[in-house]
């Protein structure tokens, strides 16, 4: 369609930036941590014993106890909840596949319960597709805070050097609660140690070489996996990946990137599409005068009349909005939050909020001990949101680290950034799409330069964040690579043109309404169990 013309050239220009930016984004070459202490997860004996899930009967579900400390295999243990649903034909069973959706803090349990529709016929006809939460997260003992001391939390954007001091403090205070309440395990939730349990998985599962299948934070526990057991590897497909050789200031300069690229898409749908709400306005102006509104304490949300919208969750609309993408509704809440009318279903009020409840799920710990985000002061943060506002006229910046970071002030890391060392045999298959707001394209590019002939990446030219599902291109390598180990050619590519795939997406719009985006918070009525 010639009205797309456009947006396939921005597409065009925007793969040619992001290749020249990944040949100048500096790698770390600090150690890698994840190998260092030679701790494997051998140190776990016997099996799972499974039965049917509570919630859904068609699915099995089991507990693995693994240490807390893989240091001392023989110290304390926590139980890790798994889930599974076992292939289709058994016949053709190739074996398991394990699966993480992602987050910190997405229940692999949940995503099992939800295969049937996230995963092909064909994908579960050849695998037992297994999920589990990662420690600290959910049903396996989550990182616990007290609400009354989470809900003191200030403003995510600081202006000041006061307002540093404060969340230095708030950050120490929170994270001496959070470890009262949750014991030794709230030390021991980075990734690496994810990685170990994994490991013990594999071997509980009775697998001589691990299938694995993770979609963006779950992209880094693979990555980890890879670097600790290379040779334990059939296939490992990571989806939207986590770049973890960034540090603090490309992480967020990437991030503001990609989220204002995919504002952009957005904004050049509504001028060419009478589907948009905002058709025929100036959505830019649109976007500006809420932020503004915000700013002014004047905004609020539909059916939330106790507080103001934040300009920090007005900006994650434009985040969630993009992430399917669900353009169409986007554009409606848009128009509501301007004055129009309500869509039919109106999503959750996004971003960080007061909780009700006792606790709080705090995910953020997980990032925070895989990444070290030093800012020594405001002055150093004030330079890093004046670049991320140049780049990101329009979003500013990305609310996702950007709130969290604040969190992790101070936070011990016990998985700090560096370059991905991978020393096994078999191929890895790394997707991304080109406008994806939550995991740049640029990520996945510099994962597959650390993997060198390792690795292939599968670039959908397209829109949302995870490409396995969008179209046959983007899917069916996924499958093709998991079942019977073909790997696409080097620089494989999924073309996106004419209406069919933008109008496949819009009738499938996926707008995130669980709240477990990066480090965001789950309400929780009691600790841990």
């Amino acid at each position: 369609m010639d009205d797309w013309s456009n947006v396939r050239r921005r597409s065009s220009l925007l793969a040619a930036a992001f290749t020249v930016l990944a040949a100048l984004i500096p790698l770390s070459t600090a150690g890698a941590a994840a190998a260092a202490d030679g701790a494997t997860g051998a140190a776990v004996k016997g099996g799972i014993t499974w039965a049917p899930c509570e919630e859904e009967p068609e699915a099995e579900c089991g507990k693995l106890a693994v240490p807390i400390d893989w240091s001392k295999p023989n110290g304390p243990k926590v139980e890790i909840s798994l889930a599974r649903r076992k292939a289709l034909d058994p016949k053709a069973r190739v074996g398991s596949l394990v699966i993480n959706p992602g987050g910190p803090g997405g229940s692999g349990v949940e995503a099992v319960y939800a295969a049937p529709g996230s995963y092909t016929e064909e994908l579960r006809k050849h695998f037992d597709i297994v999920g589990f939460d990662p420690r600290g997260v959910g049903r396996s003992h989550p990182v616990t805070c007290s609400a009354s001391v989470y809900n003191k939390f200030p403003y995510a954007v600081m202006k000041s050097q006061a307002d540093f001091d404060k969340w230095k403090a708030f950050a120490k205070e929170l994270r001496e609660d959070c470890r009262a309440r949750t014991g030794p395990l709230y030390d021991h939730v980075d990734s690496v140690s994810v990685a170990r349990d994994v490991e013990a998985i594999r071997a509980a599962l009775g697998e001589g070489k691990l299938n694995f299948y993770g979609i963006s934070y779950g992209t880094l526990i693979g990555q980890m996996y890879a670097e600790l057991f290379p040779d334990k590897i059939r296939t490992m497909a990571l989806d939207s990946n986590m770049d973890h050789s960034l540090g603090v200031a490309a992480f967020l300069t990437t991030e503001a990137a990609a989220v204002e690229d995919a504002f952009d898409q957005f904004v050049g749908w509504c001028e060419q599409e009478t589907a948009c709400a905002l058709h025929g306005k100036d959505v830019r102006e649109v976007w500006e005068r809420l932020l503004k509104k915000a700013r002014d304490g004047k905004l609020y949300y539909p059916g939330v009349k106790d507080r103001p919208m934040t300009e920090i969750q007005v900006l994650w609309q434009g985040v969630l909005g993009t992430e399917g993408p669900a353009w169409q509704l986007l554009s409606q809440m848009l128009n509501a939050l301007d004055g129009g009318p309500l869509p039919d279903e109106v999503p959750p009020l996004p971003g960080r909020q007061p909780v009700t409840g006792a606790t709080v799920e705090l995910n953020t710990t997980i990032l925070c001990e895989d990444y070290k985000l030093p800012v020594r002061n405001y002055r150093e943060y004030a330079a890093l949101m004046r670049v991320s506002s140049r780049i990101a006229p329009d979003m500013r910046l990305n609310p996702m680290p950007v709130e969290d970071l604040p969190v992790c002030l101070g936070h011990p890391t016990n998985n700090p950034q560096h370059r991905l060392r991978y020393t096994g045999d078999a191929p890895i298959l790394l997707g991304n799409s080109i406008h994806d707001p939550s995991t740049p394209w640029i990520w996945s590019a510099n994962v597959a330069r650390q993997l060198g002939s390792k690795a292939v990446l599968l670039t959908y030219e397209g829109w949302g964040h995870r490409i396995y599902g969008k179209d046959r291109c983007s899917t069916v390598p996924f499958d093709e690579y998991l079942i019977s180990l073909k790997m696409p050619k080097k620089g494989a590519r999924c073309e996106v043109g004419g209406t069919d795939p933008t109008l496949k997406m819009l009738k499938k719009e996926v707008w995130p309404t669980d709240g477990l985006k990066w480090g965001s918070p789950v309400a929780s009525a009691a600790g841990p169990s």
